[in-house]
């Protein structure tokens, strides 16, 4: 064992201290299992060495800042592998799904939909157009992707992803074709991304126990359907807005929630979040609505104690289910959002700087392998006794050990001048490009004066 930190108390060392050679045996495991999706074995060595690049905890993540720590001379081969070299993305993304089943636990899992966007520059970025993302909290030139995350009672991580294609690229075959874009692709809303990411998931037997996910999920009738279908439980927001039909005919839901009685209310947590249990009060109903699949359709309401206000979920169960199972099902919707802080935060899940489809699949694939790692490498770890005084090994101490005890580059100095001088004439190459192709090309004439019918005073208007 490693003693990770300095401590005067011998069982406080043991406690935090994290056995390199099991870490190394699982990074071993980790590479033998995507292992047969790499025909050849050089792009599947530059493959290890990207996902140990990954967890290294660089300030910046791209090809030139993961190849330099890699120990390779250039960033070809990491380029390469991104985008031109032949590999099996989709086999990788099936095992990175198997791997987090299986270590992170079935019993009570929940399949959680959440899309994030990375804000771009440019318009040649695949999928990229103004547009609200939450990342930034406005609408920003960004690409958007839904996303997956398998919570289990161990952890939680990625399990697959979708990338989002707004209609102004589908309307435009030349654009979609010079991203890399497949030609039958067809524009498609981030609900139905996200049914074929469950149908994907339910096709290879990992079943979660119930599906989770925001109101852009559970405002979607067809989602919900395919859901049902799928025979998959779901615990859904939706807009207060929404209409349910109770017995007495069809009613809004925030019109039901003011008229229930005060006893109908139960105080229960949405499970532990960081300051502690997350208590609010809860009321659900059971909806006279019909569905192909059978099954119970319920409305579940979420009152905060302090301010009233009120959430709505849609739910439905092929057997009638309690009001703590689709509480529990609802608070664990906030692991999503943990796991892309993480995911971004430690294994530069936004930081790819890529055009075309291809190399965004492989980055994102790569990038939610190294999460799952850490996820189950965390997961794994003994919890401390009580009175050792510490909280479990999380996934940002175990990438912080990793990346200072297992990842770290052993390169001399040599190495590090060798890269200056490769980037410096790189980037005089560059230079040299934009200063030829703007000799070539005229400025643009200044614009005109203004028509005397429109230089007139504003004044008024």
């Amino acid at each position: 064992m490693i003693n990770c930190v300095k401590t005067d108390s011998p069982t406080t060392a043991a406690a935090a201290s994290i056995d390199l050679d099991v870490c190394r045996d699982r990074f071993a495991e980790l590479s033998a299992a995507i292992a047969g999706r790499f025909p050849r074995v050089e792009p599947r060595r530059h493959a290890t060495a990207f996902l140990r690049a990954l967890m290294a905890g660089l300030p910046q993540a791209n090809c030139w800042t993961l190849a330099e720590h890699a120990g390779y001379r250039s960033p070809d081969a990491f380029q390469h592998l991104r985008a031109q070299s032949v590999w099996d993305h989709d086999g990788v993304r099936d095992d990175l799904r198997t791997l987090v089943v299986d270590r992170l636990g079935r019993d009570g899992a929940v399949l959680v939909l959440d899309e994030t966007g990375d804000v771009k520059k440019g318009i040649h970025t695949v999928g990229v157009q103004r547009q609200y993302t939450g990342t930034a909290g406005r609408i920003e030139n960004a690409q958007v992707a839904v996303y997956a995350v398998w919570a289990g009672r161990c952890g939680a991580a990625f399990v697959d992803r979708e990338l989002y294609v707004p209609k102004s690229w589908t309307a435009d075959p030349a654009r979609c074709a010079a991203a890399g874009l497949p030609a039958d692709l067809v524009f498609a809303t981030k609900p139905a991304l996200a049914l074929r990411i469950v149908q994907r998931t339910v096709a290879a037997g990992a079943v979660p126990g119930f599906v989770a996910g925001d109101e852009v999920y559970g405002n979607d009738p067809r989602l919900r359907a395919g859901l049902e279908q799928f025979g998959t439980s779901y615990v859904l927001a939706v807009a207060s807005t929404a209409t349910v039909q109770l017995a007495t005919g069809p009613v809004g839901a925030a019109v039901l929630a003011t008229s229930l009685p005060e006893e109908s209310w139960q105080l229960r947590s949405a499970g532990h979040g960081s300051k502690g249990q997350r208590w609010y009060q809860w009321a659900y109903l059971r909806l006279e609505e019909t569905s192909l699949a059978g099954g119970e359709r319920y409305l579940l309401i979420r009152r905060n104690r302090t301010t009233g206000e009120l959430a709505y979920y849609r739910c439905w169960t092929p057997t009638p289910a309690a009001l703590a199972e689709l509480v529990r099902v609802a608070g664990t919707r906030w692991r999503v959002e943990e796991a892309f802080q993480t995911g971004k935060g430690l294994t530069a899940l936004d930081q790819h700087q890529v055009r075309i489809y291809t190399s965004w699949c492989r980055w994102t694939v790569l990038a939610m392998l190294a999460h799952a790692f850490l996820a189950v490498l965390a997961a794994e770890q003994p919890a401390p006794a009580e009175d050792i005084g510490m909280i479990p090994l999380t996934r940002n101490e175990a990438a912080h050990l990793l990346a200072a005890l297992l990842f770290t580059p052993t390169h001399l100095n040599q190495h590090r001048w060798e890269w200056s001088a490769w980037r410096r004439r790189h980037q005089l190459r560059a230079r040299d490009c934009h200063y030829r192709r703007q000799q070539t090309r005229p400025p643009a004439a200044p614009p005109g004066p203004r028509h005397p019918s429109r230089t007139g005073s504003l004044k008024g208007r």
